[in-house]
């Protein structure tokens, strides 16, 4: 019986494979849903029967195969257009009715899914606590005196409750996270401009994101695939091709007491479980600085991105005031303090700490964090909406505004019933591998899906994407911590792991080089240990312009490994060798180093002296 089955994007293509149902039954089930569901206030505009049939009816049955959301009934925030329903962003003196819909939400229609309505939010998209808003409060669906989290919060909702299969939010501090955490749902914030925000009503233009509210990363990520495209018409839309992580990825997480949890001792708690299916699932730790992160998380609403909010709004504010919600005027106001010159100065200091963070990712290749640090009541939040909706944004303001992508899943069920989830965190261009490594956290947590009762686990897998990169083998001044391993770092270069060549290499210290550059060689039937080297990570295309950058007497070459891999690597000309050192005796270009700075140490000052002596 279709009034049973769990609105998963397998469950609903097994349905119509076995021909169980047509998509104007399910589409009904999802409107019979609606109108027994417990959850208040989520829907703004509900779509009338006959369109939402007229929507099923143009699917053709021929076509299961080739449409990836046959059939599949969904939600949008009511800041996204759809034809001929008003977009009110929660303001209905501000709403209008656009003539088509947001480009988004056309390419998922094409693709064979069905709308049912528009959702609550908070006004303006200006908040993370679904409180802010004339259509009401919405609520977690697990106890409705908690929060469900904004300002995506009916497009959570209406996933979490079973109403619908997948929905569209919108994320640019959090408003497509912190509702999957509170609702116990899986919510993709996509690496900003693939998917085109054109017919999204913008909060902050050049960091808003669509994002994606679904019960499992598999669906969520066959929605990113339909969803994602180049909008020649959108100046902020952009390809990006997707990169893959390692085998066995590195995921750093916050270093000792650098997390906040505001007292709740049971997320704490969840969350050192987190870490430790980290391991289970075939990931590393390790602790990082989470300092330039959080700085860059307090410019958003503490700078003058909130100037944007004024130009998307502000003309409105000043003829209607009496229709905004007190506290998202105060902080849409706030925007007018700003000057131009602030406006360099944020954005000045926010090249520092990007710069701080790129020393942070090269150790690793997501971050895990909780997605929040607790959960409030609608009555904690009524007392202090400011304070509390900031403590909200701990783990979440700073991801567009350093132009990361997201994934939040669940992650437990704290001892009072109330749902955790953590967000796993990566660079651009990482969001199908964000979403491979997330379905497997959130399977083994349990993997449940609002209060649905189902579980994902059985559900199909995200598939794991192939790494489309370059091995790269450093012996010198690009090692982790030498004067050159920007230049692998500021590409988004990748560590692989410590390594050596095979026994036949020689290395020796290069003359009148600035910083001193070792160069290595392969000779014919050597016996030695090897040489130490690093091995890095990179795209194609970050090889490429690398490679462009490698100076005589470098080249780059094939580098044998002890192991019997070849990967490339440094290696130098042999007009280079006149007037080198072999230093092969000491294994490495480190050891050198520190042999060098031990003699310096002994000859009283005369440390750049010395080093020069022994390299020459």
């Amino acid at each position: 019986m279709i009034e049973k089955a769990v609105f998963t994007f397998a469950n609903l293509r097994q349905i119509y494979r076995e021909n169980r149902a047509s998509p104007e039954e399910i589409a009904l089930e999802s409107l019979r849903r609606v109108a027994v569901a417990k959850q208040p206030n989520v829907w703004i505009t509900l779509l009338d029967e006959a369109l939402i049939l007229d929507y099923a009816r143009r699917l053709d049955p021929t076509q299961i195969e080739k449409l990836p959301l046959y059939g599949i009934p969904f939600a949008i925030k009511d800041n996204i257009d759809l034809a001929g329903v008003p977009t009110t962003a929660a303001c209905p003196s501000f709403a209008f009715q656009p003539e088509g819909s947001a480009a988004v939400v056309q390419r998922l229609i094409a693709a064979g899914a069905i709308p049912i309505g528009k959702t609550n939010m908070d006004q303006f998209a200006t908040g993370l606590v679904g409180t802010r808003s004339p259509y009401g409060a919405c609520a977690s669906v697990f106890n409705a005196a908690y929060i469900s989290g904004g300002s995506s919060s009916g497009s959570a909702v209406a996933v979490a409750s079973g109403v619908v299969a997948f929905a569209l939010g919108t994320d640019t501090a959090g408003s497509g996270r912190v509702p999957a955490a509170f609702n116990q749902i899986v919510g993709l914030k996509p690496s900003l401009g693939l998917l085109s925000t054109r017919g999204v009503f913008p909060a902050c233009r050049s960091l808003d994101c669509v994002s994606i509210f679904a019960g499992s990363c598999h669906d969520a990520g066959v929605v990113f695939a339909a969803a994602a495209a180049l909008d020649p018409q959108e100046p902020f839309s952009r390809e990006m091709p997707q990169r893959a992580f390692p085998q066995k990825p590195t995921i750093g997480v916050p270093v000792g007491g650098a997390c906040e949890f505001f007292g709740d001792t049971a997320a704490e708690a969840l969350f050192k479980r987190a870490k430790e299916r980290v391991l289970e699932v075939g990931g590393r730790l390790v602790e990082i600085d989470f300092t330039p992160f959080r700085e860059a998380a307090s410019l958003l609403y503490q700078g003058p991105w909130v100037a944007e909010r004024l130009h998307a709004v502000g003309s409105f504010i000043e003829s209607d005031a009496a229709q905004i919600d007190p506290t998202v005027r105060s902080i849409i106001a706030g925007g007018e303090r700003y000057k131009a010159v602030d406006v360099f100065a944020a954005a000045y200091k926010l090249k520092v700490l990007e710069a701080r963070t790129r020393v942070e990712w090269a150790k690793m290749d997501a971050l895990l964090l909780p997605t929040t640090g607790t959960i409030y009541t609608h009555k904690e939040i009524a007392a202090a909406p400011v304070a509390l909706n900031s403590n909200l944004g701990f783990y979440t303001n700073f991801v567009n505004l350093l132009d990361l992508a997201a994934v939040a899943v669940p992650a437990g069920i704290r001892p009072r019933g109330l749902p955790f989830g953590v967000t796993l965190i990566a660079p651009a261009g990482y969001d199908r591998a964000l979403l491979a490594f997330s379905d497997q956290m959130h399977k083994s947590a349990g993997g449940a899906l609002g209060i649905t009762k189902a579980l994902i686990v059985d559900q199909p897998d995200v598939e794991t994407p192939v790494r489309e990169s370059v091995l790269l083998a450093v012996v010198g001044a690009h090692l982790t911590g030498q004067p050159l391993n920007w230049q692998l770092t500021s590409r988004g270069a990748q560590f692989i792991k410590a390594s050596r060549t095979a026994r036949n290499y020689h290395l020796f210290a290069l003359a009148n080089t600035l910083p001193p550059k070792p160069g290595l060689v392969r000779e014919a039937g050597g016996r030695g240990k090897g040489i130490d080297l690093e091995v890095w990570s990179m795209t194609p295309e970050a090889f490429g312009s690398f490679v462009a950058e490698v100076p005589s007497p470098m080249v780059i070459g094939s580098v044998n490994l002890f192991d019997g891999s070849t990967v490339k690597g440094f290696l130098c000309e042999p007009a280079a060798l006149e007037g080198a050192t072999d230093i092969t005796h000491f294994g490495g270009w480190r050891a050198y180093l520190e042999k060098a700075n031990s003699d310096s140490e002994s000859s009283s000052g005369q440390g750049y002296t010395a080093l020069r002596k022994i390299a020459l």
